[in-house]
């Protein structure tokens, strides 16, 4: 079942009753999915303690941002500091910060405007989310704006912030599958011009923090996956439809969208000048082809498979994320259990499909 995304106009303090592990695969509403993904674990309130200032999230309105921000007032609450969390977005078309506190506040402005940003408040910490991929190929003027032109005005705007600038690991080249992934020290060959635009929005803000001095991360994120969207939403639905998975892109790499957020809201105490670079994802490497003679096992249904597995794929390493802090919360065994269950049980999907398949950078 394919649904616009859940409203988040429900107040997550008055769902704190909701018993469910961090791996409990048996998931049952989008109330209860959002619960898990923004609940802080001890490590974010800690560092929501530790963190001077207050946040501004640009960009605020994909699909990872409105539950980053929500994690994070949770861990501001929980941890009995006054802070704020300023959410900005073109539109909350969504409704997903109708209900503002004293917490979250929204903005609703257009980043491609430079005089908005004079009217944004001040930050001592700023994450960066804003950008474009999908519909890429068609529109490659608004692609370089918003990846390359608009980070100029936010990090010219932000310039004395410490800065988490989100960026993917499409800025790598396809490596060997047996590898390990890229690391940090691979040296970027990105494919296609959303991938190209992405290393441009890297350099501007590396930029910033050579000449300014912003304490910034790059913060290379491949593949979140929540249940609705992700990596294996789009192997399982289409195995769970009779339809055939491509195995030529055969291998990858995915964390859970809760534990992306995580990373994040801890990244400001590893900020540095230069710039510092960031892989985060899963340690494993998953085949795609494994995943869905899985998910037809659980679905009793026959995958049906096309294609052969190319020698190279776009893998990250994330060694260093885990060295700084610690392996994800919800490993990937447990989120095809979770992701599984929710598909055989008719759970609500955004029908965005990831593209992973896609080895020419087109999206």
């Amino acid at each position: 079942m394919t649904e616009g995304k859940l409203s988040f106009y429900v107040d997550l303090t008055q769902t704190e009753h909701i018993l469910i592990s961090r791996t409990d695969a048996k998931l049952q509403s989008e109330i209860a999915l959002e619960e898990l993904l923004t609940r802080p674990s001890a490590a974010d309130v800690a560092a929501m303690k530790d963190l001077d200032g207050d946040i501004l999230v640009l960009g605020a309105g994909g699909k990872m941002g409105p539950t980053l921000v929500h994690r994070m007032a949770r861990a501001i609450r929980s941890a009995g500091v006054a802070k704020r969390i300023y959410a900005v977005v073109r539109k909350d078309r969504d409704g997903s910060f109708q209900q503002q506190d004293d917490v979250v506040k929204l903005i609703e402005t257009d980043l491609l405007d430079p005089a908005s940003y004079r009217l944004m408040p001040d930050a001592a910490n700023v994450v960066f989310m804003a950008g474009r991929k999908f519909g890429s190929a068609g529109d490659q003027p608004m692609t370089w704006a918003t990846n390359v032109w608009l980070p100029g005005l936010a990090a010219d705007r932000y310039r004395g912030s410490r800065i988490i600038a989100f960026s993917t690991g499409n800025i790598y080249p396809f490596v060997p599958v047996a590898s390990g992934g890229a690391t940090e020290e691979t040296m970027p060959s990105p494919t296609g011009e959303y991938a190209q635009s992405a290393l441009g929005r890297e350099r501007i803000f590396e930029y910033f923090a050579n000449t300014y001095g912003s304490p910034t991360l790059i913060y290379r994120l491949n593949y979140a996956v929540d249940l609705r969207y992700g990596v294996l939403v789009d192997v399982g639905q289409k195995v769970l439809e009779g339809k055939p998975v491509d195995v030529t892109t055969g291998y990858v790499n995915v964390i859970w969208q809760g534990d992306a957020n995580s990373y994040c809201l801890r990244a400001f105490a590893h900020c540095g000048n230069p710039a510092v670079l960031l892989n985060v994802t899963g340690n494993r490497t998953l085949s795609v082809r494994a995943l869905a003679e899985q998910f037809g096992e659980r679905f009793g249904k026959k995958a049906i498979i096309t294609g052969e597995e190319a020698p190279t794929a776009l893998l990250s390493n994330p060694s260093l994320c885990e060295s700084l802090m610690g392996v994800p919360e919800i490993n990937e065994d447990d989120l095809f259990e979770m992701t599984a269950n929710w598909l055989s049980t008719g759970g609500t999907t955004l029908g965005k499909p990831t593209k992973f398949e896609s080895r020419d950078g087109r999206f």
